[in-house]
């Protein structure tokens, strides 16, 4: 029994198969079609970002590191240095200097902030519409914070390790990752809707549909010239215009015998 439905479900698998098989030119030209919007709208109605990262070398008390527990201290104040760079106080200052037409929310924003693994590098990243800008703001951000952070935690002034890189090409969006996704998307979606369809449809098409879902055997079967359907609904047409001549006349007739009376 339980042979038997494997190998149902084993036919059931390679009909759908062949189903999606026989239908590939159409979930191509989908899959085609999906790739090519997502990549025209990628390019033109997305906008593109630009990124350029500063680098902090993180210190303790002193600049001379000599012991352990220096190092250790430099790892600690990491976390801390994180959250002053993206305080309000260095973020407003950042506005004022630069006369950027921004609010503090908005340009925090565009600020992320990274910690490399095993080392005291923070990476400061601004994200931007212009190259030019994201430079501009992540330089003046690292010199605002290496001063605001020797003045609050009373250490000296974080390295800055490397400046901003001015981006020629945007890190934002992905155009070839959105064709292909795109792409991908309709496959899938052109298939499954084909499939869906096949399940749904529960129409009996030929002999075999009679035998696998009514269970009957058949007996015979009628063939259909090719133009012979086209041409029996023609010839009913016919015969219901026929008939409708026929009425016609039999109603002039009644009229014709009554305005004689």
């Amino acid at each position: 029994m339980e042979k038997q439905q494997d190998e149902e479900i084993e036919i059931d698998l390679l009909e759908l198969f062949g189903v999606v098989r026989a239908r590939w030119f159409s979930i191509l030209m989908t899959g085609i079609i999906l790739a090519a919007v997502a990549g025209i709208g990628t390019m033109f109605l997305i906008t593109p970002k630009y990124q350029s990262t500063s680098k902090l070398y993180i210190v303790g008390q002193t600049s001379a590191l000599t012991s352990l527990t220096d190092l250790q201290a430099g790892a600690q104040l990491t976390q801390d240095y994180m959250v002053l760079v993206q305080s309000r106080p260095v973020l407003e200052t950042v506005i004022d200097n630069l006369r950027l037409d921004m609010e503090y929310e908005t340009l925090k924003g565009m600020v992320s902030l990274n910690n490399q693994s095993d080392t005291r590098i923070l990476d400061i990243t601004v994200t931007a519409d212009d190259p030019y800008m994201a430079k501009e703001i992540v330089d003046e951000i690292s010199e605002v914070s290496v001063s605001r952070i020797a003045a609050i935690m009373n250490v000296d002034e974080p390295t800055t390790v490397e400046y901003g890189h001015l981006e020629n090409s945007p890190s934002s969006p992905n155009t070839k990752k959105n064709i292909a996704i795109g792409g991908l998307l309709g496959l899938v979606a052109s298939a499954g809707f084909i499939v869906l369809m096949y399940l749904l449809n529960d129409t009996i098409c030929s002999e075999d549909d009679v035998e696998k879902y009514l269970g009957l055997n058949n007996l015979g079967v009628i063939p259909i010239e090719e133009g012979a359907m086209e041409q029996m609904m023609k010839d009913k047409r016919k015969r219901k215009g026929h008939s409708g001549g026929i009425w016609n006349r039999l109603l002039l007739g009644k009229r014709s015998r009554k305005g004689n009376g």
